[in-house]
């Protein structure tokens, strides 16, 4: 068995033998929030696949966007590329949606259970380069942990 990160044993602990969707990911959202230092947001977008965006899921943070189009925006192009985007600056980043104007840096992972694409991890902080390699690996390990309650 893969040696998970604290984070990831606790979200898999905290979610076993739970069956629904919303209530696992208010709680992965919980559990980041309260983890995760210098972030402003933390939530989810899930895939629609009859409308072809994301929608907004259980969050933690300020109001945000609630429908973004696919391969829009950071989130849009990560969920597209199924690639975690690591963004330094958002406002570096081509077609940044600005749900909250204050937000600097964002870093989303893709959530993707086999060929099932249900949507994305999102993570914001009012910290330029708040994010590291050291963050992205956490939080994808994090991501590949929650799907498999999902």
């Amino acid at each position: 068995m893969t040696k998970h990160t604290l984070l990831a044993q606790q979200v898999d602990a905290l979610l076993t033998e739970e069956p629904r969707l919303i209530t696992n990911l208010a709680n992965a959202a919980a559990l980041l929030n309260d983890s995760l230092s210098n972030v402003s947001w933390v939530g989810f977008y899930l895939y629609d696949n009859a409308k072809n965006e994301l929608y907004l899921g259980p969050f933690q943070g300020k109001v945000a966007c609630m429908h973004i189009a696919n391969g829009q925006g950071v989130v849009g192009t990560a969920f597209t590329q199924q690639k975690t985007q690591l963004v330094a600056d958002v406002h570096q980043f081509a077609g940044h949606i600005a749900c909250d104007a204050a937000t600097n840096a964002e870093l989303v992972v893709p959530l993707t259970a086999g060929d099932r694409q249900i949507g994305v991890l999102d993570i914001d902080s009012q910290q330029f380069d708040r994010f590291s390699a050291a963050d992205q690996a956490l939080l994808e390990d994090f991501a590949a942990v929650l799907v498999t309650h999902l």
